[in-house]
């Protein structure tokens, strides 16, 4: 009997795959090394399970660590098993999706376990851009397990017996864990930038299965497509109201309004994630000014910028969308850069980083326009001078290079009150409205905030064929 059906592990693996689909490989592995008297200790497929099975009749391949056998160390076969389900994946191209309960190193076994992450580390590396990769953390992973789900492509930890560490709590200087619990779910969704979702175990399973059916299963075969049930060329009458959580705004321009956010904790600023249009998968960056609940209560606010967080946020989530072919929508909505000390320290290379993603890819880029966009955060905003294929603005946008009546202060300082006016005004007709900004085709079309589905469709449906040379070289630095 396969050890899918006989432990937590095994269910975990059930629970996400289509009914019946798993086949497990590998079932009588287990530990060689006899050292500290491991002869004596039983270890059923030496702690994890693999094998393959299909979600929505897509073909992925699953490791589940079982922390009942070993307390789920990685050990030298432990490892070995994990490496040749990745030689599987890459050979077939097809996901990896490990769910993870480890209590990390496998002592018994020092080097040879040493030896058996790194063998890990680098059959990750390998498959980087080429099959997706979803962790799911469900216990323990803590020390050199961490890095794992830093070389996936998504992470997911359960809310509450989920731990992710490099070092536990109480070894950091001046914490201990009833202080700061630095390993759980919120601390590492809100600080760390590697969590993509945060969920009870059922909550996770369900939508590791949603975002399997939204991704492609490797960078050649782009078999992300459904069919479309909605109207292409509705009008979304509610959509200028949405400026402020471009989260909301996202799903009342999806196909059904269906929207899959990815690391929602981090970079609030930014919303990103995955939407369908026309049946398509579409990666979708938005600048964020407010959060909504699901009642409709305003739960945050921000000032319209956009932080070191939001611009890193965006940067890894375009790079991923690229390597994928999976076409950018953004939605710009900026006044400039965050201004607090803590931003400053990682500011400009993080928005050096989203410049580079958004100038670096070549899948199609479309961008909106929907209120303000001011200075070099607009620029960096998959604008049209660092690539953007196509630009729509709303026919209230306002694109320069700051508030009019903040540039009229500089350029007319100690001037009275109605002067100052004036010039604002005469600034924000001349500089900063969306007909000056099309006239000098900074804009391709200037639209109805109701007709922005229909157009960003079209746009996707135009530029479905494009093709886009870069310079030869091995890869860039950024």
């Amino acid at each position: 009997m396969s050890n899918a059906t006989q432990s937590l592990a095994g269910t975990r693996i059930t629970s996400l795959l289509d009914a019946n689909s798993f086949v497990e490989i590998g079932q009588s592995v287990t530990a060689r090394s006899t050292d500290f008297n491991m002869t004596e200790n039983k270890a059923p497929s030496d702690g994890v399970i693999t094998g393959y099975g299909v979600i929505d009749g897509n073909l992925v391949y699953v490791y589940s660590q079982d922390a009942s056998v070993l307390n789920g160390t990685v050990g030298e076969m432990h490892a070995k098993k994990i490496c040749s389900l990745y030689d599987l994946a890459i050979k077939t191209g097809a996901p990896v999706i490990g769910l993870v309960d480890c209590a990390g190193l496998r002592l018994q076994e020092a080097t040879d376990a040493l030896e058996a992450f790194g063998n890990i580390y680098l059959k990750q590396t390998l498959a980087s851009g080429v099959i997706p990769q979803i962790t799911a953390i469900f216990g323990t992973c803590g020390g050199g397990m961490a890095v794992i789900p830093a070389l996936t492509d998504f992470t997911f930890i359960e809310s509450k017996k989920g731990k992710m560490f490099v070092n536990t709590p109480n070894a950091l200087e001046g914490n201990h864990v009833s202080k700061c619990d630095t390993s759980d779910a919120v601390f590492q969704s809100e600080e760390t930038g590697l969590i993509d979702v945060v969920g009870t175990e059922e909550e996770i399973l369900g939508q590791i299965r949603e975002l399997v059916s939204l991704l492609p299963s490797n960078f050649e075969d782009n078999d992300s497509y459904g069919e479309c049930t909605d109207d292409l060329n509705r009008v979304c009458e509610d959509l200028e109201n949405c400026t402020g959580d471009t989260a909301i705004a996202l799903s009342r321009i999806a196909d059904n309004g269906a929207f899959f956010e990815i690391k929602a904790n981090y970079g609030k600023d930014i919303a990103a994630g995955f939407i369908r249009l026309n049946g398509i998968t579409v990666g979708a960056v938005a600048n964020r000014s407010e959060i909504y609940d699901a009642e409709g209560n305003k739960t945050e606010e921000f000032d319209g910028t956009l932080s070191a967080r939001g611009a890193r946020k965006a940067a890894d989530f375009v790079k991923f969308c690229d390597a994928f072919d999976i076409p950018v929508l953004t939605l710009t909505n900026v006044t400039g850069f965050k201004a607090t000390l803590c931003n400053e320290k990682m500011m400009a290379q993080s928005v050096g980083e989203m410049i580079h993603a958004f100038a670096d890819a070549t899948v199609p880029k479309v961008n909106v326009i929907i209120g303000k966009a001011y200075g070099n955060a607009y620029v960096a905003m998959n604008s049209k001078a660092i690539g953007a294929d196509i630009v729509y603005a709303w026919e209230n946008a306002e694109i320069g290079m700051m508030d009019a009546s903040l540039a009229a202060k500089i350029m007319y300082a100690g001037a009275d009150a109605a002067t100052l006016n004036e010039k604002a005004a005469a600034y924000r007709e001349l500089q900063s409205s969306v007909n000056s900004a099309a006239a000098r085709g900074y804009v391709d079309t200037i639209i109805s905030p109701a007709d922005t589905r229909k157009y960003v469709i079209g746009a996707f449906e135009m530029l479905f064929t494009k093709r886009e040379d870069r310079p030869a070289k091995k890869h860039g630095t950024v």
